[in-house]
């Protein structure tokens, strides 16, 4: 394989202007947001040449829903879980597990109900 098998997120959302907000906030980076008419896209930072999958936040009438329990799960890579997680509840958003070591190997997680419902999971070493 030459790379990782995931390539591309997307995660749904009923307001673009609150999820940016929150991201952005809760993630210390900048969301560029486009309209594509029916469709909004706010786009994740991307660093071209290193490790990892990028995304977007989108928002369509039709194809996109955000889910609490339903379909993949998208975890983001940190330094460590417990700084995004503390940002979390501040800007609209649920903890539903504090960081929790997974094992000496893997590492921490983190799961939290993001400001439009959806659930998303944190992952770092330490």
């Amino acid at each position: 394989m030459e790379s990782n098998m995931v390539g591309w997120f997307e995660i749904p959302v009923g307001d673009m202007d609150r999820a940016k907000k929150f991201y952005e906030a809760v993630f210390d980076v900048q969301i560029h947001v486009q309209d594509f008419n029916e469709l909004l896209m706010g786009w994740f930072p991307f660093a071209e040449g290193k490790s990892g999958a990028s995304g977007s936040l989108v928002k369509h009438p039709d194809f996109y829903r955000p889910s609490a329990t339903d379909g993949p799960l998208v975890y983001f890579s940190c330094k460590d879980v417990a700084t995004p997680l503390s940002r979390i509840e501040k800007e609209g958003g649920k903890v539903l597990q504090t960081k929790k070591l997974i094992s000496e190997d893997v590492g921490y997680m983190g799961l939290f109900l993001d400001s439009e419902g959806n659930r998303i999971a944190l992952h770092s070493r330490q």
